[in-house]
């Protein structure tokens, strides 16, 4: 089948690469497959075709005045793209922009149309007339792919028909993500981390809806050589900077690693995920897994469907920084807790996010669908 996905984002962060790496394995499996996207560099190395397009900032409490005002021509833009694509099987929308759009598009345009939906519904979604707007858009959908089962519970609470509404992890390239000594043993000589420090490591945006604030006081808690890694960029770095001065040399902030993650995680000893009140199945989790480092997470959200029981812990109360700090002690005494948490992790991270496992699951879904259709 031919599948034209679009995708247009600010930033490239963990849904941007799992939406490429989907793409990428239906493609291995003998699909072709577009991006019409404002960032074609996230195709590179990749199966899938870019294409250029440009419609508009991402929906948000701060753009959806402008949105609404430039939704004919942002909807027309939209239209012509898909005509020079045309014609197709599949079309996948990532994000809500895109997603609302779909009542612009007539049903030629629409083929089988596919929202993927990477973390809860927001709440201004949730209810009143944009509720409303999100219910019809999502009336002109044949398959809504939910990245947990958590988020699925929040879209069909606001309308979403249940029978459209399925579960697809996260697709990874595990075979890019697994543990790098080599890796290991550069970054922590170019950090000045000595080979026996106990080093916490965290992949995270670093903005305030992620407490990272707890994670670094958590740290400065620990006695013995004992380094933090946040590797991440955002608003709240200076903050963070601030609160890490009790570690003096012993913090480290890195930039968001991208398709070097697994060389960064490769450092770690223990990753931390710290979530923002709507997380999905964020990589901040599963790449660590696949890298065979324990998580942490300081709150559930995100994190209920990733860590099954041995696989690292899910802290309450959330974003304390004491039961934080008990917990990162615990795993500084006991390395061999680490590695067997860590194995279980990637066995567990492999089974279920493997891309081409995932890719199989997009197209027994997508049959299902039309069986279904065919027999109504």
């Amino acid at each position: 089948m031919r599948i034209v996905s679009v995708l247009t984002s600010p930033a490239r962060g963990g849904a941007e690469f799992a939406a490429v790496w989907l793409l990428d394995a239906l493609a291995e499996r003998g699909h072709e497959a577009v991006l019409l996207t404002n960032l074609p560099e996230l195709c590179s190395g990749t199966r899938v075709s870019a294409r250029q397009l440009e419609i508009g900032p991402k929906l948000s409490r701060a753009s959806y005045r402008r949105l609404l005002l430039s939704g004919p021509r942002l909807g027309a833009e939209l239209r012509r793209a898909l005509r020079r694509e045309r014609p197709y099987d599949v079309l996948l929308l990532h994000f809500k922009k895109e997603q609302l759009l779909t009542l612009a598009l007539p049903r030629s345009l629409r083929a089988t149309c596919v929202w993927a939906e990477w973390g809860p519904l927001p709440t201004p979604l949730r209810s009143g007339i944009a509720n409303l707007v999100y219910r019809l858009a999502a009336r002109r959908v044949d398959v809504v792919l939910a990245v947990s089962e958590g988020t699925r519970a929040t879209l069909v609470a606001a309308g979403v028909d249940e029978r459209k509404a399925f579960v697809l992890p996260n697709a990874v390239r595990i075979e890019e993500h697994g543990y790098n000594e080599a890796a290991r043993r550069e970054i922590r000589g170019r950090l000045g981390i000595a080979a026996d420090a106990f080093v916490i490591g965290a992949l995270t945006r670093l903005h305030a809806k992620k407490r990272n604030d707890v994670l670094v006081e958590a740290a400065a808690r620990l006695e013995g050589d004992v380094h933090l890694i946040l590797a991440g960029e955002g608003e709240s770095e200076s903050e963070l900077r601030r609160l890490a001065r009790p570690l003096g040399t012993r913090a480290h902030f890195l930039p968001s690693p991208g398709k070097e993650a697994a060389n960064v995680i490769s450092a770690f000893d223990l990753a931390v995920f710290c979530p923002s009140p709507t997380e999905g199945a964020p990589l901040s989790v599963i790449l660590p897994m696949l890298c065979g480092r324990p998580v942490v997470a300081t709150g559930a959200e995100g994190a209920r469907d990733l860590l099954l029981t041995g696989c690292g812990l899910i802290l309450e109360p959330e974003n304390d920084v004491s039961t934080l700090a008990d917990a990162l002690a615990c795993y500084q005494r006991d390395p061999d807790r680490r590695g067997r948490e860590g194995r279980a992790a990637r066995e567990h991270a492999v089974s279920t996010h493997s891309a081409g496992h995932v890719a199989a699951e997009f197209e027994r879904i997508l049959s299902a669908i039309h069986t279904r259709e065919k027999s109504a």
